[in-house]
């Protein structure tokens, strides 16, 4: 199946949309590598590449009022940053102590809220200074985060998200993510995006679209071939993470930790014959 024969989607809306432009850089994406199920499959155009820090061991991306943030990980490289899009160029950076190996990344407005690996701990900052508001506790692990709005969303690298309230960040409820009748672990970063939680599946290069109040997953997206041996410049990288949305222009960015590339991507569904 090529490209040309896959049509175009708006991000979790279903509708067709026009891609703009001839010069879109099409992946070479093999979509045997999705899960069966119900769930449609989608694949993707890549719109534009922007310069990542190839040190950066990305754990939680996000886009707020045209600005980027990302949460890395790694015990004493730990930060939470501001990010250029165009040269990838760290604008402001806090460090996390060295005890602790940074993860997920949300924000609710004003506030920057970051999880760690396996401390339990969770920080709240000031957006706009990165000054340190309050610190909250969870039992277990800590992997992506996001927020739909009203709560944030935690995945533990199970197959269970939980809903924290945002003042207390206590659980509010937990849904079970399942494709068909099989639930599906490893959730790692988060997105939420246009009523739907994007998630990244560790140590492969797909991300689930999920219903928040269901734990169905309505859509598989195989980014399989998206890094490209030659954006790859002979780096060692590791694993597809980090997934950024702008709602006011539907831009839709992936990264990876380590990659030395930010992409800006486009989506298309696979016709029901290629399945």
């Amino acid at each position: 199946m090529t490209h040309a024969a896959a049509k175009a989607v708006d991000p979790l809306r279903g509708g067709a949309v026009l891609l703009v432009g001839v010069a879109l850089l099409m992946s070479a994406c093999s979509c045997d590598t999705l899960p069966s199920g119900p769930a449609a499959r989608l694949t993707f155009a890549v719109v534009h590449k922007y310069p990542h820090d190839p040190e950066a061991f990305t754990q939680g991306l996000l886009w707020q009022d045209g600005l980027l943030y990302e949460s890395t990980g790694l015990k004493g490289k730990s930060t939470v940053r501001e990010v250029s899009l165009e040269d990838g160029k760290v604008l402001r950076s806090r460090p996390l102590g060295d005890q602790f190996f940074g993860e997920g990344l949300a924000c609710d407005g004003g506030r920057l809220v970051q999880l760690t690996w396996q401390n339990g701990k969770g920080f709240v900052y000031d957006r706009k200074t990165f000054q340190p508001l309050a610190e909250f506790s969870y039992i277990g692990e800590g992997w992506g985060l996001t927020f739909d709005g009203r709560q944030f969303i935690l995945s533990d690298g199970t197959s269970n998200l939980r809903f924290l309230d945002p003042e207390t960040f206590a659980v509010t409820r937990t849904v079970r993510v399942t494709n068909g009748n099989r639930a599906v672990g490893r959730l790692n970063e988060l997105e939420w995006v246009d009523g739907r939680i994007y998630a990244n599946i560790w140590k492969e290069d797909v991300v689930a679209v999920i219903a928040p109040d269901t734990g169905t997953v309505e859509a598989w997206i195989d980014l399989s071939g998206l890094l490209t041996p030659e954006d790859r410049a002979g780096r060692r990288v590791d694993v597809l993470n980090g997934i950024a949305y702008d709602p006011a222009t539907k831009r839709l960015w992936v990264t990876g930790k380590k990659w030395p590339v930010l992409y800006e991507i486009a989506l298309t569904e696979l016709p029901a014959a290629a399945e």
